[in-house]
């Protein structure tokens, strides 16, 4: 039997930010579009990120007299890579400098707000601007776009297979058996790889693939429908992480329920400018103690990582989020005493930060995360506040004080102080990586011999060709430019 099939121009994979970005595009250059999101609902990592997006040249620049220039952006981004600037792709950073602007007036158009820029050397200039109220804006507004321009949006549609003819990807077929005809091509534009163990281990390494992503749909299915053609991956060793995280409340903070509202953010924008920072302080922490890395300075300054057994099971300081995943449950807790907690509570010294937001410390953690914050006036009683065995923790603060006097040549640990706190659950995980399909300038797939592949293109990270996004707010950059332009180019395809 024959699956049933739906017959459209151009067909979307992914209902993240790049794949609207995409699905709007397309349509908007008159082509008929279906977008396919494998989840019940639109949003992939976009959702899920912090929000920032990078950009020269906008009104928010302008209206504060910074003179900023594309080609000033693409010479600082290189800064972010070090090392590794020599594998990035020059081609595809010069596109994403020279086209975020107009890709940042888009979103503006749409309806999304943004407070800022914020400075993130080596940014030279100001660059960064955080989304209002959150990163749901973004699918709020691109989707309700999307809705009325006529882009057929279906959930709960999982792509399992590309169907090719006569050398081109003529169809996508899901895993319940539906085929969704695209006459002029398809958009692969389905995310990362960052909680696919089998790609993480192909591209990473064994241990790597223990560790979970932050989105847990980012499965990696772009990469593997076009890796049935022949397509490649570029950098897929390269990622944001491992590193630790605070585990997500139960309930979602404030900051993350405020609906993505146009009115609303233009309010919070207002008062972003205007009001004093001790009343938008408490706000603002809401959003910065939930789910950021702790600040590894801590474990340089003594602190202690244990597991669920108040057991210390590797070096704080050497990688400690490669060792987590190995232990009961992946989860363990930052152990400091009064001395540490006390430094920890003030500039410099501060737990975890949101570039360019605010910076977050022992006691916002005492007040707005309650979940992961334990105190107690004895290290014995903080075991029994956490149902840890007995003498645990006395057994491995010994066994730091060891280790560090052994590694500051004999150096002695002051004695703990009480109080003392634990701040976890934490686990490791991993925020996004860098390994995209090998694409070209026009963001079509490059299959075998690295010919482009007929009919399929990539965006966002499914389709990040090699580019290194290092730095806060180029992958939303990425995924909307990428995007757009992939959008436009499959629907001028030649039916």
């Amino acid at each position: 039997m024959r699956p049933v099939e739906e017959r459209f121009d151009v067909v979307v994979v992914g209902g993240g930010g790049s794949g609207l970005a995409a699905a709007i595009e397309a349509r908007a250059a008159g082509a008929r579009v279906a977008l396919l999101e494998k989840n019940p609902a639109l949003g992939g990592s976009t959702a899920w990120s912090i929000g920032s997006i990078t950009s020269t040249r906008t009104p928010h620049q302008l209206a504060r007299g910074i003179d900023d220039r594309p080609e000033d952006h693409f010479a600082d981004m290189p800064g972010f890579a070090g090392d590794l600037a020599p594998r990035d792709n020059d081609t595809l950073r010069r596109i994403l400098c020279e086209e975020v602007p107009d890709a940042f007036r888009w979103l503006l158009d749409l309806g999304v707000r943004f407070y800022g820029p914020m400075p993130e050397p080596p940014h030279r200039q100001p660059r960064m601007h955080n989304v209002l109220p959150n990163s749901r804006s973004y699918i709020y507004h691109l989707e309700r776009h999307a809705r009325r321009v006529g882009v057929g949006i279906v959930t709960a549609a999982r792509a399992s297979r590309l169907v090719v003819a006569n050398g081109r990807v003529t169809a996508v077929e899901c895993v319940d058996g539906r085929r969704f005809a695209a006459t002029r091509g398809v958009v692969l534009a389905a995310g990362d790889f960052t909680n696919d163990p089998d790609l993480k281990r192909d591209h990473m390494g064994e241990q790597e693939a223990k560790v979970e992503g932050v989105n847990l749909t980012a499965t990696g299915d772009g990469q593997k429908l076009a890796l049935a053609l022949g397509a490649r991956i570029v950098n897929g060793d390269l990622a944001l992480g491992p590193e630790i995280r605070f585990i997500a409340p139960s309930r979602a903070a404030l900051v993350r329920r405020l609906p993505p509202w146009r009115a609303l953010a233009r309010t919070m924008e207002w008062a972003l400018n205007h009001a004093p920072p001790a009343l938008l302080r408490p706000f603002v922490m809401s959003f910065v103690t939930t789910a950021l890395a702790p600040s590894p300075s801590m474990f340089t300054q003594g602190a202690m990582l244990v597991n669920r057994e108040g057991r210390r099971f590797c070096d704080e300081c050497d990688r400690p989020a490669y060792a987590l995943p190995d232990q009961p449950g992946k989860v363990g807790y930052i152990v400091i005493d009064g001395a540490l907690a006390r430094r920890f509570s003030a500039w410099p010294h501060f737990v975890s930060t949101a570039p360019g937001v605010a910076y977050a410390y022992v006691p916002d953690y005492r007040r707005n995360r309650p979940d992961v914050h334990v105190e107690a006036p004895t290290l014995a009683a903080l075991e029994t506040k956490l149902g840890m065995p007995s003498g645990s923790f006395e057994a491995s603060a010994r066994e730091l004080a060891r280790a560090r006097a052994n590694r500051d040549r004999g150096a002695q640990q002051a004695a703990w102080e009480p109080p003392f706190v634990a701040l976890g659950p934490v686990r490791a995980v991993f925020v996004h990586n860098e390994g995209g399909l090998a694409v070209d300038d026009q963001h079509r797939v490059l299959g075998p011999g690295d010919r482009p592949i007929g009919g399929l293109y990539a965006a966002g990270s499914t389709g990040q060709g090699g580019l290194l996004l290092k730095g806060h707010g180029h992958h939303l950059a990425w995924a909307f430019v990428s995007g757009r332009r992939a959008g436009r180019l499959v629907a001028g395809e030649a039916p």
